[in-house]
């Protein structure tokens, strides 16, 4: 059955295509999703952003309608005692069962279908660092718009979309690997191109890569470089080890990678013809017992893709600036900078204007790349109950 995005979740913009989304917090939040700003001297937020190259102080795209954006931070700010940032949907929703806990997706079965649940966490070394209001509803219609224009190059899981944040889909057995396809020399993270290149590496996950490149320089070709799906962390991995290794035969891999790759050209494609660079991106695929290999999971969102401002990219990359970017990089950024989020126990709270930034940016990439206007909820029903009472409808009609 084909996905199809519901009419209540996003409707044509009538007015200029608007900015990002917003973030919430849980009523009760544990202390790792706690927003309040940082109780000892850090550096600045708006810092962090102008580093990664976010400053909204010069003229951006981001800033095309600042209006919008204000109306956006101002709902963000509003909703963030409103976040998703748990589900328990197996004590509420009769025949479910939670099969797995991700970064951001609860999955929960119920007989030949899964009920993925996208949350408003906010993960980032491989670990949870805040909660952002509005982003599990974002991803999820992302998601939904990207399924639906890319049955040309794979078929997808998709079933049915009962809530905002909640996709149905088919089951499957899916490949513990993550199809990592990168278009430029770019990153902050341990396991991103820039930083393993500034290490010294030249052939990373089976692919060469010349001397003499600089940070966020565009490769010449784009190309795959395979993690696998490890429970704390990702794990780089080359195609020949992927298939010795038994995670998938060489046929799989083979087709799996054609799609990656080919999903990541047409992405690049719509991308830049609404003014963004698609940059690196991940995918996932699964196997269904008649053998098809489906896309699963999510699709160039903002949690799973780089995206950078295009018409700014090559006069910032020539003066050697940060690229404006459309992600969580700033994100990233201010908390390498704040602390040790690979090994420190206990992070620093994230302070609200990077939250709501983050947000605004979210909701900006879906209405830029998607020509519709995000529908902010309206109602102040708490997101788990809303979520309940859908999908305990949507599978007694399955």
């Amino acid at each position: 059955m084909s996905p199809t995005v519901p009419p209540t979740a996003v409707r044509l913009a009538n007015s200029p295509k608007p900015l990002l989304p917003t973030i919430s917090s849980p009523a009760t939040r544990p202390s790792y999703l706690s927003m309040s700003p940082p109780s000892r001297p850090r550096a600045s937020p708006l810092a962090a952003i102008a580093a990664a190259g976010g400053s909204s102080a010069s003229p951006s795209l981001l800033a095309a309608d600042p209006n919008h954006r204000d109306a956006v931070l101002l709902a963000a700010r509003g909703a963030m005692a409103n976040c998703l940032g748990e589900t328990h949907l197996d004590l509420v929703v009769p025949g479910l069962r939670l099969a797995a806990k991700g970064k951001v997706r609860d999955v929960y079965e119920s007989g030949e279908h899964l009920v993925l649940v996208t949350t408003d966490r906010q993960s980032a070394f491989d670990r949870v660092l805040a909660s952002i209001p509005f982003k599990g509803q974002v991803l999820n219609e992302t998601s939904l718009w990207w399924f639906n224009r890319t049955h040309h190059i794979t078929p997808n899981a998709v079933v049915s979309c009962p809530d905002k944040n909640v996709t149905i889909a088919k089951r499957c057995t899916v490949f513990p690997v993550e199809f990592v396809v990168r278009g430029f020399v770019t990153g902050s993270t341990d396991t991103s191109l820039w930083t393993v290149y500034n290490n010294g590496v030249r052939n990373y996950c089976g692919n060469a890569i010349p001397d003499g490149m600089v940070k966020n320089q565009k490769l010449v070709a784009s190309i795959l470089t395979p993690t696998t799906k490890a429970a704390d962390h990702d794990v780089p991995i080359t195609p020949d080890e992927i298939v010795k290794s038994g995670l998938m035969s060489k046929d799989d891999f083979d087709e799996a990678r054609s799609k990656a790759l080919s999903l990541f050209e047409y992405g690049q494609q719509v991308a830049l013809k609404n003014g963004v660079i698609l940059v690196d991106t991940k995918y996932e695929f699964g196997k269904t017992a008649d053998g098809t290999i489906m896309l699963i999971d999510e699709v160039h969102t903002p949690d799973s893709s780089r995206y950078w401002i295009a018409n700014s990219y090559e006069e910032r990359f020539k003066a050697g600036l940060e690229p404006e970017n459309v992600d969580k990089e700033f994100l990233r950024l201010w908390f390498k900078n704040n602390c040790n989020p690979y090994e420190d126990k206990v992070l620093p709270e994230a302070p609200e204007e990077l939250v709501s930034e983050l947000a605004w940016r979210y909701i900006f990439l879906f209405e830029t790349i998607t020509n519709t206007k995000f529908e902010i909820p309206e109602t102040q029903e708490p997101i788990h109950e809303r979520i309940s009472r859908n999908v305990a409808e949507a599978l007694r009609n399955l």
